[in-house]
């Protein structure tokens, strides 16, 4: 961990659901990784960026509440590298209307999660009762490994396989709907149930198994280029995780912040808090189980909101914007809190690095330090605040020990930062002297003016920081492009959040014209920087 620390490495933010291929089922799959990391490798970045991926909620498709802090989403799977669909005939043996809701998928500009998640599902139960039929029954190797995963990974994947069957059982409503005895975990009744649906339980046992199995042979084929998770701060209040650790997590409060860069109210996440006492009693053991399974599937991760783990902002349940209180609520517990939390996910000796952006008081970036954990210097925030006309902080100033980047899934691109900052504002980015430096006088005087970001400009803003001093870099793919498209628009709910992709299939990276500029272009950054 500590020579990766001390590695200047350049990588791309772009989430796995983003980056579709021709052979994809309407979203970015697994198998679809190894293409990007191709492509990656081809233009000098050392780092692929993800966000979460586990199993998200049915009707909500953020991986920041999701159903699960460890299962991968079946969604990712990619059906063209499942065995037992390729047995009854693969896409080619759809019926006429499930091909035409595949070819739909496919050509939509955005991502249908709904029609996505039906078609996948129909297939993939379709590939399990093939596999039940013909491996299961017989006690193939194939089942042979199946059961050997199961066993392997039981520490998470019981509870979950039993909550996923529940959850189908019940219509997809939350669990606190479910009827008492289940709700309340009663243990003769859990077992009845284990019973009852054995092969609902096997089903989703299998679906991630096969999803594991495609994680492995996509790491394994990564082009030399890590794999970077994020750890959501929360998961959401109907998880697998929540259900069967009811007493870790209050049931009366709302996680969420305080007012911040995004906000004038704050957020309110509707999310559970921890009960740190709890949580501290049982020496942290699902946070440490939660760095194990990070520490399974990825090289390094971002840990999520990382604030949160000093003191998380709680308001009471369906207060909305109403004040909050933290907890816990004096500095002292705050940081010994945060650096205990820490310490458990750096147990694992997997690299990882803080998301330590919004209000964040100065003992804990002071504790991130302190521990060399890198947190996140985003250029359009970082200004000498409490000097005369705040001046943008130059980017040959950033400590190794940071990841620097032009902003995050939750901020708009550049190109729109941009052509929505006042003229002072453009005017003091390009007295920066790193970015003043690079452009002529004539082109800088023009794009102060300009609300249009030009590609001169925008390849200032973008090489700057590959000279920072910091030895992390990670560009949001938007932005290594000048694109406007978004990702995530923090406090709003709409198809317009989590359902972007790549304006071409990722196996045409290789042959598009505008993809091979922009790698020549990093690469020659990542080289002249000794990235």
């Amino acid at each position: 961990m500590t020579s990766a620390l001390n590695t200047r490495r350049a990588g791309i933010l772009i989430p796995l659901f983003s980056m579709p291929s021709t052979r994809s089922w309407g979203i970015g799959e697994i198998g679809d990784l190894e293409r990007m990391t191709a492509w990656l490798a081809d233009a000098g970045q050392r780092l692929l960026q993800l966000l979460p991926i586990t199993e998200t909620l049915p009707h909500d498709p953020s991986p920041y509440g999701a159903l699960s802090a460890m299962a991968i989403d079946p969604q990712y799977i990619s059906l063209d590298g499942v065995e037992d669909f390729a047995a009854i005939g693969g896409e080619q043996r759809l019926e006429t209307h499930l091909r035409a809701v595949l070819d739909r998928v496919r050509s939509l500009p955005a991502i249908d999660y709904r029609a996505v998640r039906e078609l996948k599902q129909v297939s993939l139960r379709r590939a399990f009762d093939h596999f039940l039929a013909t491996e299961w029954e017989s006690g193939s190797m194939r089942a042979a490994s199946l059961k050997s995963f199961a066993a392997e990974q039981a520490w998470w994947l019981d509870d979950y396989a039993l909550f996923r069957a529940l959850h189908a059982k019940y219509e997809e409503r939350p669990w606190s709907e479910w009827p008492e005895p289940v709700r309340t975990r009663q243990p003769d009744v859990l077992e009845a149930e284990r019973v009852a649906l054995r092969n609902e339980i096997l089903f989703r046992t299998y679906l991630q198994w096969i999803a594991g199995e495609q994680w492995k042979t996509a790491r394994s084929r990564a082009n030399g280029v890590s794999l970077f998770g994020d750890l959501p701060f929360m998961v959401n209040g109907d998880s697998a995780d929540v259900w069967s650790r009811q007493d870790e997590f209050g049931d009366e409060g709302s996680v969420g912040v305080p007012p911040d860069a995004f906000s004038d109210t704050g957020q309110d996440w509707g999310l559970p808090p921890y009960l740190w006492d709890v949580l501290r009693a049982r020496d942290f053991d699902w946070l440490r189980l939660r760095a194990k399974r990070m520490a399974q599937l990825f090289n390094g991760y971002r840990v999520d909101h990382v604030v949160g783990f000093y003191r998380t902002y709680v308001r009471p349940r369906g207060n909305g914007t109403g004040p909050g209180v933290f907890t816990p609520a004096d500095e002292p517990s705050q940081s010994a809190l945060g650096e205990s939390v820490l310490n458990v996910f750096r147990s694992t000796g997997v690299e990882i690095v803080a998301e330590d952006l919004g209000t964040v008081p100065d003992f804990v970036r002071a504790s991130l330090a302190r521990a060399a954990i890198p947190g996140y210097k985003v250029f359009r925030w970082e200004r000498h605040w409490h000097s005369h006309g705040q001046p943008f902080r130059d980017p040959h100033e950033y400590p190794a020990a940071a990841v620097a980047t032009s902003g995050t899934h939750d901020t708009e691109p550049m190109a729109v930062w941009w052509a929505q900052a006042p003229v002072e504002e453009r005017r003091a980015v390009l007295d920066t002297p790193s970015i003043r430096e690079r452009l002529e006088e004539a082109e800088r005087a023009q794009a102060i003016r300009s609300p249009e970001l030009s590609p001169t400009v925008r390849a200032a803003l973008l090489e700057a920081p590959f000279a920072s001093g910091a030895n992390l870099l990670i560009l949001p793919m938007q932005d290594a492009f000048g694109w406007s498209d978004r990702i995530n628009q923090p406090a709003t709910i709409g198809d317009h959040n989590w359902t972007w992709r790549l304006p071409w299939p990722v196996d045409r990276m290789s042959t598009e014209v505008e993809a091979a500029v922009v790698s020549a272009q990093l690469r020659k950054w990542s080289e002249q920087n000794q990235r």
